[in-house]
């Protein structure tokens, strides 16, 4: 039961930016645009994502 319960909450660290970028910046699918700009998208979002995640840090932090 522990080790399910460490497997549980790794997965959940890992699918976490996945579901924010899915769920709060609408990104369903890939189209046809090419490895590159599909890459720079992907790049982007989980640039927002990491900040979105930091926002409650940021602010404080900010004063």
């Amino acid at each position: 039961e522990k080790a399910e319960k460490l497997k549980a909450s790794i997965r959940a660290k890992v699918e976490h930016p996945f579901r924010l970028v899915k769920q709060q910046f609408g990104y369903a699918k890939v189209r046809y645009r090419g490895l590159v700009k599909n890459t720079a998208r992907l790049t982007m979002l989980f640039a927002l994502g990491n900040l979105w995640m930091a926002r409650r840090q940021l602010m404080e932090a900010q004063g």
